[in-house]
Order: C-alpha cells, then structure tokens, then sequence
C-alpha cells in the first residue's frame, strides 16, 4: 500500500474479498486500475504458492496485474519487489495452485513503477 501510495496512486485493500488479489490501486491522474497481489516470504523462504484464482486475474488482466514479491527480514517487510507477466500458460483442469521459486521470481521483476 505504501509503495503504490508514493507512486501517488490510490490504493484500496480489497483481500476479503476474494478477487484473486490484494489490492486495487487507482492512477488517480489517468483513471488506470491496477491489480496487486502481494506475496510475503521470509527471508529464508524458498517457495511462493499462487492459487488457482490468482492465476486466472493475472490471465484476465495481464497488462493491470501485478505480482508483488516482498522478503521479511528481522520482523520487517522489504520494498516489494514488481513482477508482471509471470504466467503465460492455462492452468490445468485440476490444478488448484503452481508453486513458483521465489528468487528465481524476483529476477524477473523491478522496483515499483
């Protein structure tokens, strides 16, 4: 929220509701809705799991969704870290989730922008 909020977009929490992201975060200058689902790891932790319905939002709106990867380190998030065009395949009938390396994940993506 505080990154899309220095890019003077106006974020809103939208995770209770199931939408297959976190946030909606609006560019208040050109009306442009983005889609945001954030993804907290620890600093040791390898793995990133994005569900199925996750998945389906960054197909269905690939040029607004945004794949936000953040690493705890002692108790405090790190600046997240902006991965777009992750997915690029349909999911399988019964796949319910695609496990994803977190690091290998990151070096696709950039600093918020």
């Amino acid at each position: 929220m505080a990154a899309e909020r220095e890019l003077g977009n106006q974020p809103r929490d939208v995770s209770a509701e199931n939408r297959g992201y976190d946030i909606e975060s609006r560019n208040p200058r050109l009306g442009h809705l983005r889609f945001i689902e954030v993804k907290g790891r620890h600093a040791d932790g390898r793995d990133v799991i994005i569900t199925k319905n996750e998945l389906l939002a960054s197909l269905n709106a690939p040029e607004a969704f945004i794949l936000a990867l953040v690493k705890i380190e002692g108790g405090f998030a790190r600046e997240p870290i902006y991965v777009r065009h992750f997915f690029q395949r349909e999911l399988g009938f019964a796949e319910t989730a695609v496990v994803f390396n977190f690091e290998e994940l990151s070096t696709r993506g950039a600093r918020p922008a």
